[in-house]
């Protein structure tokens, strides 16, 4: 790491090795967004800005890439909060809300699998994005979902449980 490529406000990060994993952390804010790939970008852009002011602070406890998906699923839970609550608030003024919910664009390669992986619930679903996707492992993904190794390794297991169970009664074919 070359002195010039450090952040200031954060020295253990360099601007190289952000650029090195841009296109995963823009794929998981992307997955983060419903794939609304705006609101992937802004994700995203937050989260650079959060790191250039030193607002989220790298100090080595784990690889950068978890610290980096870490702040984008922190700030994706914010932004769905700030919504969530203003919707409360549209419905409590009796004022109707337009309905502008954003369909995720699924992949066309395995789209039997993916539907599958779409039903299942959300941190089951986090977790077999973060590990088979996004080839982290299943403590770093854990770390990621802000939660324990124990209960990250439950729902991994829950997560292969129900989709081979799912993806054998398709007929999808899948080898253990």
């Amino acid at each position: 790491m070359r002195d010039s490529d450090v952040l200031d406000k954060n020295p253990h990060v360099s601007r190289s090795a952000l650029e090195a994993i841009h296109g995963q952390v823009f794929g998981w804010a992307l997955s983060r967004s419903d794939y609304d790939p705006a609101v992937a970008e802004d994700l995203v852009q937050q989260a650079y800005v959060e790191l250039l002011t030193g607002k989220a602070r790298f100090d080595n406890r784990s690889s950068l890439r978890t610290f980096v998906f870490s702040v984008v699923q922190n700030l994706a839970r914010s932004r769905y909060r700030r919504i969530a609550s203003r919707l409360r608030l549209v419905k409590a003024a009796g004022i109707s809300a337009v309905d502008d919910a954003v369909q995720p664009i699924e992949p066309n390669e395995n789209a039997a699998v993916w539907k599958v992986v779409q039903e299942l619930p959300q941190r089951q679903r986090d977790i077999v994005e973060l590990v088979f996707c996004r080839d982290m492992t299943i403590e770093a993904a854990a770390a990621v979902m802000g939660v324990t190794v124990g209960t990250g390794r439950a729902h991994y297991d829950r997560a292969k449980k129900t989709l081979k169970k799912k993806l054998t009664n398709i007929g999808a074919g899948i080898d253990d």
